[in-house]
């Protein structure tokens, strides 16, 4: 606990287990204490616990308003019981196969409290008890051998200064392997297991007695600083700017970098190559990745057509007679281009009929038959294409058939996707990986059809997959410009463009009703104010929009004042104050009628990072949040609810791909770092009826002029411009 609460030790003997969950080890026991009268309520994380077994635990108390006074332990030790009662309590409970509440009664009546060392040195005179023959006797030195194991595991865990709940996290993925596998490598830990990064990895490998200059140590580090490039989006760095980066972070000499970075090459976990003329270092599995994407878009632009040659002079004016909309000369080219290409970007901003074209595409195809599958990276993405074109359109999780179980696609080169045209909507959010996996799946008979907003934020991920195949070249891009007259009306949209053109919008008070205002603040304190005041009360009054379900609060970032986080506590004390039902896990109270947010891809629950839920209920007995995810109920036990966060307000990063009723962002010269063009141009496309900008006209003067955007090193672009010039030599 770093918050300050003195730490207390609690020592007794388990009367009851009233929950455990074996997957992450977090469990609720009814303790007899040292010095309490009661039975003292102990929450904590344990491998495997039982009724009888004593424990030693360091925590701190706290009084929960439903259940009264907790114990919650950091640290949680279990050993064998050593009353008569405690043993046959211990023996009756289950834990170890081959004994329930029978045999428990007998074998402690027949050895007493020799029972323990009966087991392990002389298991032979088990058959004395009534009712022991050979396989039950197996059966019970096979148990008792495997809970010895996993406390002994739990031991050198905690000496090593690993919390419970991620100890039982290393005993789950290593299994009995786990001392060994950790005091050969303990930097494997940050490898394969969620939750323990380099830092905490480095943490044990110091307790291990792992040297600072171990070349395990600096090899990790290398790898580590490239992941946290991958966080920033790049795909690799140059050469210099790593070696920088890995001897700040892991304090050693850069010679001792250079000859680790040999062993990483030689070993082809890192791989150098160049970007215009900078010496890289990628990731192998993201340089790979970027040069399967060229490959595959190469392989997919020189397979046949799958369809007969449409004519066009025929096509588009019986489309425009089917939907009643007259296209516009930008429109109806982009729709001969990509009924002739074997792949086609459309580009450009909202307003500018992208959907349009999609539908009309989509349309004369399906007439002459053409199998079509329609997909987006998000949930919320695809659910606004199915609603945009009146056909179904999946996740590209989905439409692939992500297995949990295998950690991988059903769909790929060996089961392809059965169709004749694939779109991809929202392209501009999926990263490097995705698309790959994505690229493997379409048939070489299939045409591609990508849509996007390249003026938008690059994906969270690595890489910049739209920009790059459009600065490429090396595909047929329609880039859309044109606003149509009826978009035009809406000051979201013409806004948006202003910003986009780099033009400061029009910020001045609108007569009458309109769908965009900027309400002035001169500094945090006043901007909280007034945009708790704007979601709480004035936008529901004057717009009729529910205050939790319709309106989100986009950030340009997490920290600060008027940052996401301070804004969730305040705008979920505004909306939802809690009552009694409720849980405090990882810094975020969570309690029924809560708006809360995914923050990771769980495949098992089918939940994705940027998915948002209602809290539905709060089960204090079961230790479970059942979360509302657009009509499907998802439970979370207490110990996995830090993968959710409070979403009143959020970044608008994680907006991506999402549209709202009415979105209010924070614009702040506090938020200097981050105000680009792209980013505020994301912020107000979000909005489908109602967008307040709070803040300063000169932070949206900063965000509007400043385009430099950080770059992200890839090496997709030029990948594609290689395979371009193959392409054009093989014509």
């Amino acid at each position: 606990m770093t918050d300050g609460t003195p730490r207390e030790v609690l020592v007794g003997l388990v009367e009851r287990v009233t929950f455990h969950n074996s997957d992450n080890g977090f469990c609720v026991l009814r303790v007899k204490a040292r010095g309490h009268r009661d039975l003292v309520t102990t929450v904590g994380h344990a491998a495997m616990i039982s009724a009888g077994e004593w424990i030693t635990a360091s925590g701190i108390w706290l009084n929960d308003r439903t259940h009264g006074l907790q114990f919650k332990a950091h640290f949680l030790k279990t050993s064998a019981p050593s009353t008569v009662e405690g043993i046959e309590k211990y023996l009756g409970s289950g834990m170890i196969r081959g004994i329930g509440p029978v045999y428990a009664r007998r074998m402690v009546k027949h050895f007493g409290t020799d029972v323990f060392d009966i087991i392990e040195a002389a298991p032979a005179r088990l058959r004395e008890v009534e009712g022991i023959g050979p396989v039950r006797a197996a059966k019970i030195t096979a148990g008792w051998a495997d809970q010895k194991v996993i406390r002994e595991i739990m031991v050198f865990l905690h000496q090593h200064g690993v919390g419970t709940a991620r100890a039982v996290r290393i005993f789950k993925t290593y299994g009995t392997d786990a001392v060994q596998i950790m005091s050969e490598n303990p930097y494997r830990l940050a490898r394969d297991i969620r939750g323990i990064g380099f830092r905490t990895a480095d943490t044990i490998a110091e307790k291990l007695g792992v040297e600072k200059t171990a070349m395990i140590r600096v090899r990790a580090g290398i790898s580590f600083a490239l992941t946290e490039a991958m966080g920033d989006g790049h795909c690799g760095l140059p050469r210099t700017q790593l070696i920088g980066l890995a001897e700040k972070l892991l304090d050693v000499p850069a010679a001792l970098i250079e000859s680790a970075m040999v062993e990483e090459l030689a070993e082809g976990t890192v791989t150098a190559d160049t970007v215009g003329d900078a010496e890289c270092i990628f990731l192998t599995g993201l340089y790979l990745a970027e040069r399967a994407i060229a490959e595959q878009l190469k392989r997919i632009q020189t397979g046949p057509l799958p369809w007969p040659e449409i004519d066009a002079d025929k096509a588009l004016p019986w489309i425009e007679q089917k939907t009643g909309l007259t296209l516009a000369a930008s429109q109806s080219a982009a729709v001969r281009l990509s009924l002739k290409s074997k792949v086609t970007v459309i580009t450009g901003g909202p307003g500018v009929g992208k959907t349009t074209i999609v539908n009309s595409i989509l349309r004369i195809l399906a007439a002459k038959s053409v199998k079509l599958l329609l997909c987006a990276p998000t949930g919320r993405a695809a659910k606004r294409m199915t609603e945009a074109t009146g056909m179904e359109a999946k996740t590209i999780h989905r439409l692939l058939e992500f297995d949990p179980k295998a950690f991988g696609f059903k769909r790929g080169d060996e089961n392809p996707l059965d169709c004749d045209l694939l779109v991809v909507d929202e392209s501009s959010m999926v990263d490097v990986l995705l698309m790959q996996s994505l690229l493997k799946a379409v048939p070489s008979t299939a045409a591609l059809l990508i849509v996007g907003d390249i003026d938008q934020l690059p994906s969270v991920g690595p890489g910049q997959v739209l920009a790059d195949i459009i600065g490429s070249g090396a595909v047929p891009v329609v880039r859309l410009t044109e606003v149509f007259r009826q978009a035009a009306q809406s000051k979201i949209i013409t806004t948006a463009h202003a910003i986009n053109a780099g033009r400061m919008p029009d910020l001045a008070p609108p007569e009458g009703e309109t769908d965009f205002y900027f309400v002035p603040a001169a500094d945090p304190e006043q901007a909280v104010l007034r945009i708790v005041e704007l979601v709480s009360k004035r936008i529901p009054s004057r717009f009729g929009l529910d205050p939790i379900k319709d309106i989100q609060v986009l950030c340009p970032m997490n920290r600060g004042g008027v940052g996401a986080r301070s804004l969730n506590v305040e705008l979920q004390a505004a909306l939802n104050p809690a009552g009694d039902k409720k849980v405090e896990r990882f810094g975020w109270t969570f309690a029924p009628g809560d708006k809360v947010m995914q923050i990771e891809n769980d495949y098992d629950k089918d939940v994705y990072n940027g998915d948002i839920g209602m809290i539905e209920d709060v089960d204090l007995d079961e230790g479970e949040v059942a979360v509302n995810f657009d009509g499907r109920k998802v439970t979370f036990a207490f110990g996995e609810l830090d993968t959710l966060v409070p979403a009143y307000a959020a970044t608008i990063h994680k907006s991506q791909g999402s549209e709202y009723p009415a979105v209010v962002i924070p614009v702040m010269t506090q938020h200097y770092a981050m105000l680009q063009r792209n980013l505020i141009y994301t912020g107000v496309t979000r909005g489908k009826k109602l967008v307040v900008l709070v803040g300063q006209k000169k932070a949206v003067a900063i965000a509007v002029k400043n385009v430099a955007g950080r770059r992200r090193w890839s090496k997709l672009a030029e990948w594609l411009q290689q395979s371009k010039v193959a392409v054009l030599l093989m014509e």
